[in-house]
Formats: structure tokens, C-alpha cells, sequence
């Protein structure tokens, strides 16, 4: 068969089995009708690979990379190329092939299994292309006949069944093409999720764990060591991309890459400020040529996380790239030991018959010794003739390695999940069969879906002890050994397992490190590499993610008032509950400070000395009218309204004593009452002796006698009405919604303080009370104004205008003031405006008065009164 490349894939492939079906004669095809009989089929080319065949009942089929370049294909078409081979030769990949033969021949020497029943095999070179493991997986189904006859067309194949690919590409292009006809794979190393599909892929199976695994440990071994900003290298094939994309979900173009892509990769990586770098790349050259130009380019900063497919990769863990891969940790496939097989590699020799049945004898003995086993030597590679007494010894060499038995082991498994597979078939008892009315299984002619459903179900015992079964999805179950390289004294690599991870569906994850085994790559030692994108952000503060930017860099942003983080790298700031107030750091909350105009405050004990110090000015006034009530000037002012009056401001002063200390109910609704009624019960004695001072001097008419309305009992009458309306009012507010504490913070009644004060309750009735005090103020000023004119010796009527102006700007500017001061300073403008406008009235009618009693007695006289 003719090689080819992986676009034209599924068109070739259809080909093949038109072929193999109908045996029509397709220009170009390695099948054509034969010219010397009719309705025969003739092979008329090979295919590119070499293979290793032994006869036997069932044969099993074998897909392994033992080269890793093929050939170049003929893409016109119009002749068939010869002489082509596959080069660079690959031991570890013949180890597989080897281990594969082990166990065919293990289990053919056990009577226990498959008594009576010979297994064969015909293992073949993919050569890593996807049209050459097609090639050679077709080969083995077709047979190796050099012609059939028509009625040989379309029967059983060759090999019912194939262990491969180790590549997750060419296995999904050699599962595409047989799954239509029930063909089963086992593959002992592709490891793409996708390949998980049961829909797509219903006839294929493998021996290793889904990447979905590894990915999940991946991300918790990302997680455990806080690693959130890390760098993704994947090769540029279905492995890659779908192991990368698994990766990134659970945290959240083909071929060879040039020289020049590698080296923009690896200065990617030496510019990045990631220090992880998770390497999803295979064991060929393509990871090889991406860890030559990391050392090259002396990167010696980064921990490598490596994927299964390269962690024990002794090629890449050679002493001269230790320098920067010293401590990649990684995830690699379940270990075991393999009794027998070791002495089972080395048993070969090229002076016995394995030579003639194995055409990759001859390369793995030239590559081991570096000596030739040809004549001519100007085609060999190296010009020193094998002499034969070269012997094969364990652990010398990648094909002789028995101590790192992974992929190995799944080889080994696959060969056993087979064997088996066919043993339940033998078991099977006419009649309780599950083919075709219960028709049992023809073991001399097997059937692929025969085999794919009791693949199903096998459940078995490994000669190691290992458990083994698929999955619904023809996964078995997920064991991976964490790896760590450790660098010996010599400077090569020693691969140290330091932990495991057992994963498997509809079951919890069992995953465990020893971190006192871990030595860190990155020059870290013993402490574990920190790689982030944003450190941490402090307590106090939160993470604020830079537009366009991965979620792990984030710039850090100070709490707002009121919220706090307490963790270092805290997502959100959390609000602070009731009563609480975030600290000056915004790392805890504290209860708030609850804050009023006490007496124990700067501004409580002013504002209450000048209130006592009013009180008793006012006092002391009303001692001296008291004393001196039978002087001239006493009675001419109207004795018992000047009482009255002082007795009203002195409870003006007082009043504002009961703003002062922490709000209580009872204080509350006893400061505003009696800041209204005492206020009121004022300006109505102001009124009073107003409107006296005003008739006395306006009675102008003869036989008018005016002054008969305005006797004391109606004046103490008017005063009392008066009252009487602001005690009504105040009755009704502290009835329906009286003055009650109340907390009112900074800033929508939080903040760090709480400030308790008196609220209103109702601002109508707060309203009417302030609106009583300012009508009988404005009338007492109208009135006051109008007697401005009388005699200067009884000019009361001045003093009362110039004190009521006083009290009406002090009440004004009151209102702005009372509404945009902040906490406890909205009761001391209410107190100032108490106390201004108390003094107002104290000072501008009584202090004249009192200086001309206690200073100027000669003129508190009547004749002096009556002079003018």
C-alpha cells in the first residue's frame, strides 16, 4: 500500500475498503484485478513499514513507532515508489514491540489461559505518521496474500484486532476509518479526552488514562502550590491542543515545528514573568528540539510541569540539560515490574534466526553498540564491524531499561484485556449466547464486534495484581505516579516518585504529594517557586482585574469605608454588619463610637457654663428688680411683667442644659417642649409690656380710657392664652410622634462614628412650634417699631425693637446652620441659638436698667422719671 498524508486520510481510507470489500480496480490502487484470472485480486505494493509476524489462532495486530520519520509520499500518483524505509530508529518504541511478543507467548505457556488456543501476532511500524499507521493497520486486516479470489473478498480479516496507536492523531484517523466495520484498537498510549467519544469511537479502547485525568491532577498540583500565573507549552497535534484545552478548563496548525517557531516559543517562555511552565508535548523530537533551545538559551528560572508522555523520557533528562530541568515535576504513567521481561530483551542476538523474522534487529543492534553489521560501510554508521560478542545487558540502554516499565506495562495490559476477552468468549455455552438467538462466538473465526463487546466486560487480574476493567467509554480506571527529577552527584537525572493520583468516573480523586521529597526547579531548592501573575494583594484591600488581562493579574484597591478584607489575596471586601465600622487599616471591623454633645466634651462644658452663666446674670437681675421694687424705675417698668420676663429667660438659659448629655426618651421630648413653651411664655411677656407701653402713650382722646383693658389680670391673662397655644401644640406633637433618640451616622446613617441625637418626630409639629415663637416675635418686633418714638425716659419701646431684631437674626441664621452641621454639632447650633438669643433679650432690656439701679441711683427717682 502506498503511503500518505493525513489530510487525504479518510479519502485513502475509503479506498482501502472499497478494496477490500468489492475489489474494484481504482486507477492508482495498491489492489487491481489480476490479468490472469478473472474476479482475483492483486497486491501490487507494499506497504512502506516493516512488521514481526508469528502464526497462531487468533492473531493479534500491533501498531508501534519504531521510526519516527517516514518516508515522503508520492503525491501524483503516477508511480510506485520503492526502496522507501522509515529512519531514526526509536529503542523505547521496540521495547513495546517486545513486550508485546513477552506476552503473547506468557500467555500461550499458561494452561489457565486459553487452554487449546495459540495467539499470534503481526506487529508493524506506524513510522509517527498518520498515513503510514493507516497503511499498516489496513495491511493487517487485509492480510499479507499476494491475491484473493472474489469469494475471499469481504470475509473475516486477517487480525481481528489491533493494539494501538501510541499516538492520540493517528489513532483517531485509524479509529475513524475500521470503526465503521466493529474493528477494536487498544491503544497503549494515545491519551487525547477525544478519544473518549463512544459515539464517535465505539470500537475503540485503551489501556492508558484519558488526559482528562492528568489535567485534573495537573490542576490540583497548580492549585496546591498557589501557582495561578504559569505558562502552556503543547505540541501542535490533537495530544496538545486537547490536553492544554483540558487543562484550562479545569482551572477555567500540524508537523514539525520549525526552528524558527521553537525559538519564538522558548523567548515567549524566557520573557514571561510566569516561573511554571506545563509542557503537554510528546516524546519525539518535537519536545526534544524545545528543551535544546531552552538550554541553549541558558533558562534556568522556570519548574517545568511535564505531561506523561515525556517525565521519564531519559533522552530529555539528559546531564546536559539539567541545568535548566532540574526539578521538573510531573505526572507519569503507573509503574510496574514485569517478571521475566527483562531477561526477555535481552535474550536477543543477530546470529540466531530473531534476525530473519525481525527486520529491526539489525538497527537496534547497530544504534546499541554503534557498530555494523553490513558489508558495505560506506552506507553504515560507523565503520567498526560488530563482532558478535556484544551482549545486550538490562538498564544499559532505552530498549534494555526495565525499571521505568510504563508504557511497557500498558502494552502488556493490552495483550491481556485481549487474551481475556477471547477466554470469556470460550466460556460462553450455546445457548446462553448473546449473538443471534443466543448463538455463541466461533473462536476460529473471530468476528471484531464479537470481540468489542465482551472487551466491555472484561474484568481481570494482571499477572502483577493490578485490577483491571473499561469504563463505559473503554477507559480504564486513572493511576499516575508523580515524578520529580532530582539531579545526582554524577549530574544525571534520577526520576523519584513522590506521590501518586488515582482518579477514575463517579468516584472521589485521590491525590497525595510528600513535599519533604520535592526538590523545585528554578534555582528554588527547597522552597517552592512562587509564579503569579499579581502577588497577593494585602488585608485591607481587594483585587481589582486589569481590563484585557488573565483573572490573575489584578492591580490592588484599598476597601471603601465601612468594608474590610482580612485574608491576604481577598477577591471582594466584605461590609461591615451593624454597629460595626471598618479600622484606619480596613482589616477589621470595630464597633462605631457613639458620639454626643456630652458634658464631658470641649464644646458641652463651654456651652453649659454660659447657659448657668446666663441663669444667673438673669438671677441676679431678678434680685436687683426684686430688692429695688419700690424705686421709681421698677414700677414705671411694670414690676410683675419684668418678674415674669426674667423668670422666662432664666428658663430660656436653663432649657439648654437639657440639650446637653447622651438622648434619652424623657429628654428628648422634655428639651424641645420646654424650649418652645419657655420661648413663647418669653416674647408673650415682651408682648405684653409692648402693647401697655404702646396704649399708655397713644390714648390721646379725651375721657379715652384705654388702660381699663390692660390691667395686670388681663395682661397675666393674655400671657397665659398665649402659652396656653404652644403647651396645646406640644401636647399634640408629643402625642401623636413625639422627639425620640435616634442614630444617624456619616454617611446614610453609617459611618465610623454613630451619632445619637433627638429626632424631630414630627417635623409638622416642630414646624408649628418654631412658627408660634417667630409669629409672636414678629409681632411683638411690629408693635415694638411702631412706639419707637415715645419719650426717651420710657423708650422701652427701643430696647424691646432692638433685642427682637437680635433674636429674629439669630433665629434666621439658625435655620442653614441647624440643617448642614454634621453630628452632635447640629444640637450645639440649636443650643447657641438658645443662648444668643436669650442673652439678646437679657442684655438689651435689662442691662440698662440694672446699670441706673446699681450705678446711677440718683436718677432711679420719679422727679428725674418725670422730667421730660
Amino acid at each position: 500500500m502506498v503511503a500518505f498524508t493525513s489530510s487525504s486520510a479518510m479519502v485513502m481510507s475509503l479506498w482501502g475498503w472499497l478494496w477490500l470489500l468489492y475489489c474494484l480496480h481504482v486507477p492508482g490502487s495498491v489492489w487491481g484485478l489480476d490479468g490472469g484470472g478473472e474476479g482475483a485480486c492483486r497486491l501490487i505494493a507494499k506497504p512502506v513499514s516493516g512488521s514481526v509476524y508469528q502464526a497462531g489462532d487468533v492473531v493479534i495486530g500491533g501498531l508501534f513507532p519504531i521510526h519516527v520519520e517516514a518516508p515522503l509520499p508520492e503525491q501524483e500518483f503516477r508511480s510506485i515508489k520503492g526502496n522507501s524505509t522509515c529512519t531514526i530508529f526509536k529503542q523505547r518504541a521496540y521495547r513495546w514491540l517486545q513486550t508485546m511478543i513477552f506476552a503473547v507467548e506468557e500467555i500461550n505457556r499458561d494452561p489457565a489461559l486459553l487452554p487449546n488456543l495459540t495467539l499470534g501476532f503481526l506487529a508493524s511500524d506506524t513510522c509517527r505518521s498518520e498515513g503510514t499507521t493507516l497503511g499498516a493497520a489496513l495491511a493487517m486486516v487485509t492480510g499479507k496474500e499476494t491475491s484473493v479470489v472474489e469469494t475471499d473478498c469481504g470475509t473475516t480479516p486477517e487480525v481481528p484486532v489491533i493494539i494501538g496507536d501510541a499516538r492520540s492523531t493517528a489513532s483517531i484517523v485509524v479509529a475513524q476509518t475500521l470503526g465503521p466495520f466493529d474493528l477494536p484498537m487498544v491503544s497503549y498510549l494515545a491519551t487525547c479526552t477525544c478519544l473518549s467519544d463512544n459515539w464517535k469511537y465505539p470500537s475503540f479502547f485503551r489501556t492508558v488514562p484519558s488526559d482528562a485525568f492528568q489535567a485534573r491532577g495537573m490542576a490540583k498540583l497548580l492549585r496546591l502550590q498557589r501557582w495561578v500565573w504559569v505558562g502552556l507549552v503543547s505540541e501542535d497535534d490533537d495530544y496538545g491542543k486537547f490536553g492544554v484545552q483540558l487543562l484550562l478548563q479545569e482551572l477555567q496548525g500540524s508537523g514539525v515545528p520549525s526552528k524558527r517557531k521553537i525559538r519564538h516559543i522558548v523567548d515567549t517562555i524566557r520573557g514571561s514573568t510566569a516561573r511554571v511552565v506545563v509542557a503537554f508535548v510528546g516524546f519525539t523530537g518535537h519536545s526534544g528540539a524545545l528543551m535544546e533551545e531552552v538550554v541553549r538559551q541558558n533558562i534556568t528560572d522556570k519548574q517545568w510541569i511535564a505531561s506523561e508522555a515525556w517525565v521519564t523520557y531519559s533522552t530529555i533528562a539528559s546531564p546536559k540539560n539539567m541545568p535548566s530541568l532540574a526539578g521538573t515535576i510531573g505526572f507519569a504513567l503507573k509503574k510496574a515490574d514485569i517478571p521475566g521481561l527483562g531477561p526477555f530483551l535481552t535474550r536477543l542476538h543477530p546470529d540466531g534466526d530473531y534476525q530473519k523474522s525481525d527486520p529491526f534487529l539489525r538497527e537496534l543492534w547497530e544504534e546499541m553498540f554503534g557498530c555494523s553489521l553490513g558489508v558495505d560501510l560506506s552506507v553504515t554508521l560507523s565503520s567498526r564491524q560488530c563482532t558478535g560478542s556484544e551482549v545486550i545487558r538490562e538498564g544499559e540502554s532505552q530498549y534494555a531499561d526495565v525499571f521505568q516499565l510504563r508504557a511497557s506495562y500498558n502494552v502488556y495490559k493490552a495483550v491481556y484485556a485481549i487474551a481475556y476477552a477471547i477466554q470469556d468468549m470460550m466460556a460462553c455455552r450455546p445457548g446462553d449466547g448473546v449473538f443471534n438467538g443466543g448463538q455463541c462466538p466461533d473462536i476460529r473465526k473471530l468476528q471484531p464486534s464479537q470481540i468489542v463487546h465482551y472487551l466491555r466486560g472484561v474484568n481481570f487480574s494482571t499477572p502483577v495484581g493490578e485490577s483491571f476493567h473499561f469504563d463505559i467509554n473503554g477507559d480504564p480506571p486513572a493511576s499516575y505516579d508523580i515524578i520529580n527529577w532530582h539531579v545526582t552527584p554524577e549530574g544525571t537525572a534520577e526520576f523519584v516518585q513522590v506521590g501518586h493520583f488515582l482518579s477514575s468516573e463517579g468516584s472521589d480523586d485521590q491525590f497525595h504529594i510528600d513535599m519533604d521529597k520535592v526538590v523545585w526547579g528554578g534555582g528554588s531548592g527547597n522552597e517552592v517557586p512562587v509564579s503569579v501573575c499579581s502577588a497577593d494583594c494585602p488585608p485591607g484591600t481587594r483585587h481589582a482585574v486589569q481590563k484585557g488581562r488573565p483573572v490573575c493579574c489584578f492591580d490592588c484597591l484599598s476597601c471603601a469605608e465601612g468594608e474590610i478584607s482580612n485574608t491576604t489575596g481577598s477577591v471582594e471586601c466584605i461590609r461591615c454588619p451593624e454597629r460595626f465600622w471598618s479600622n484606619p487599616d480596613r482589616t477589621a471591623c470595630i464597633p462605631q463610637l457613639v458620639d454626643f454633645l456630652s458634658y464631658s466634651d470641649t464644646m458641652g462644658v463651654i456651652l453649659s457654663v454660659i447657659s448657668v452663666s446666663g441663669a444667673t446674670l438673669t438671677a441676679g437681675a431678678l434680685a436687683t428688680f426684686l430688692y429695688h421694687r419700690h424705686t421709681a424705675l421698677v414700677k414705671a417698668n411694670n414690676s410683675e411683667l419684668s418678674f415674669l420676663l426674667l423668670l422666662s429667660l432664666k428658663l430660656c438659659f436653663l432649657c439648654a442644659l437639657v440639650f446637653i448629655g447622651q438622648p434619652k426618651p424623657w429628654t428628648c421630648m422634655l428639651r424641645h417642649t420646654l424650649f418652645g413653651i419657655s420661648f413663647v411664655f418669653c416674647i408673650s411677656c415682651l408682648l405684653s409690656r409692648t402693647v401697655v407701653v404702646l396704649v399708655a402713650f397713644r390714648a390721646t382722646l379725651p375721657g379715652e380710657n384705654l388702660m381699663r383693658y390692660f390691667s395686670p389680670t388681663q395682661q397675666r391673662m393674655g400671657i397665659s392664652l398665649c402659652t396656653l397655644i404652644q403647651v396645646l401644640i406640644c401636647v399634640l406633637w408629643l402625642a401623636l410622634a413625639p422627639p425620640r433618640p435616634a442614630e444617624r451616622g456619616d454617611r446614610e446613617g453609617r459611618g465610623p462614628r454613630v451619632v445619637l441625637e433627638c429626632e424631630v418626630g414630627s417635623v409638622v409639629g416642630f414646624s408649628l412650634v418654631l412658627g408660634y415663637i417667630g409669629l409672636l416675635a414678629s409681632l411683638c418686633l411690629l408693635l415694638a417699631f411702631l412706639a419707637r418714638k415715645l419719650p426717651d425716659n420710657f423708650n422701652e419701646a427701643k430696647f424691646i425693637t432692638f433685642s427682637m431684631l437680635i433674636f429674629c437674626a439669630v433665629w434666621i441664621s439658625f435655620i442653614p446652620a441647624y440643617v448642614s452641621s454634621p453630628g452632635k454639632y447640629t444640637v450645639a447650633v440649636e443650643i447657641f441659638a438658645i443662648l444668643a438669643s436669650s442673652f439678646g433679650l437679657l442684655f438689651c432690656l435689662f442691662a440698662p436698667k440694672c446699670y441706673i439701679i446699681l450705678l446711677r441711683p440718683e436718677r432711679n427717682t420719679k422727679k428725674h422719671m418725670m422730667s421730660k
